[in-house]
């Protein structure tokens, strides 16, 4: 089966383009190495998916050449213990970020805007 098919099919993708621009974007390794969008790939390979700050370090365990629902689609693979580890890590980072952030109740009116645009520019 098809890389760029599989990974549409497993759900790391919402579009089968998506997943062949992360391949041919060095984003998806097979065995370690990177391949085309055509790789031919089998039950047991190796795949490390890098999406958005995720790494992803999974073994095939099935093969579907249609997408199915999520919970189908998470039994086509198995996910490495340090692999859900490193995720978790990085979920409970982002969101401590997130929390020490300057977060606003509303967005700004149009008075407001024109203000903040005031400011930026200089005053005149």
């Amino acid at each position: 089966m098809r890389l760029d098919k599989w990974l549409w099919a497993a759900r790391f993708f919402k579009t089968r383009q998506l997943a062949i621009d992360a391949i041919n974007g060095g984003k998806v390794h097979l065995n370690g190495q990177r391949v085309k969008p055509g790789k031919e790939i089998g039950v047991g390979a190796k795949l490390r998916i890098s999406k958005d700050q995720y790494v992803w370090d999974i073994t095939v365990r099935a093969l579907s050449a249609q997408r199915r629902p999520a919970p189908e689609a998470a039994l086509l693979y198995e996910e490495t213990p340090e692999s859900i580890a490193r995720r978790q890590a990085e979920v409970a980072r982002r969101r401590e970020e997130r929390s020490f952030g300057f977060q606003p109740e509303a967005k700004p009116n149009k008075k407001e805007r024109r203000l903040i645009h005031r400011f930026k520019r200089g005053v005149e």
